[in-house]
Parts: structure tokens; sequence; C-alpha cells
């Protein structure tokens, strides 16, 4: 994967050790985090203050869930791809955190395998979905 300039992205999840390791999967490829948050209102902040490429939201957080945040991003940075990483596998929820235009859904447990697909999926206006039959 190769871009023209340096990606920035938001991190929301609110399992501290997974942002981090997600921080430091993103740096190593050469991405720059620029916000991070442990819930759905501190995510729309950060997007709202930030302007970034790429949000990777958690869909359960606390005081906002994902889907309802991603709704309020899409809102305040249009320009903002929005994934969703998330441990849920009920396709019902999946589909409603896709339904308003988020770009994509990663399952954690397939997050060393999907995610850099699935960023240059987002990246380049394609939706990108973990196959949810693997584990």
């Amino acid at each position: 994967m190769v871009f023209q300039r340096v990606i920035t992205i938001v991190l929301a999840d609110d399992f501290g050790m997974f942002r981090r390791f997600l921080r430091a999967k993103l740096l190593e490829d050469g991405f720059q985090i620029v916000g991070e948050a442990e819930d759905g209102l501190k995510a729309v902040a950060k997007v709202a203050e930030f302007q970034p490429d790429l949000v990777l939201l958690d869909i359960s957080m606390p005081r906002l869930n994902g889907i309802q945040a991603a709704a309020q991003i899409r809102s305040i940075a249009p320009k903002s791809k929005v994934l969703f990483v998330s441990q849920c596998t009920d396709p019902d929820v999946i589909q409603a955190a896709l339904w308003d235009g988020a770009m994509g859904y990663i399952r954690k447990t397939a997050i060393n395998r999907d995610l850099l697909p699935s960023i240059d999926a987002a990246l380049a206006g394609k939706r990108f979905v973990s196959d949810l039959r693997v584990q």
C-alpha cells in the first residue's frame, strides 16, 4: 500500500489496551494518529477538531455507541471515512452499522489480516466487511 500523503486517523475504542495495539500497528505502517477516544462523545469531538481521513470506531462504547457516533461524524466531517472495528458478529448490528454510509466492518479477531485491506478499500471509496464465518 502506497499513499501519496500521510493518512490521518482518529481511533475510538473503550478498551485502552486495544487502542494502544491499534495505534502501534498503524504508526508502524506510516499512518498518523491525530486523536483517540474511549467513548462515542469524545470520538465525535476529536473528529470535529481534526477532520481526519479515517475514523476507526468500536460499536460498543459508553456515552454514545459507535453507530450513533458515526451518524454524527458523517454530518460534521463528511469527508472522513468510517470503519467499524468490533467483536460483534450479529448480522443485524453489522448491517445497522453499515447502513448509513460506513465504509466497512472489521472483526477485532481478524485485525491483523483485515486492517490494511479495509483501509485501502475505504480510502478508495469501496466497502470492506470481514468474513464473519472464519474464526
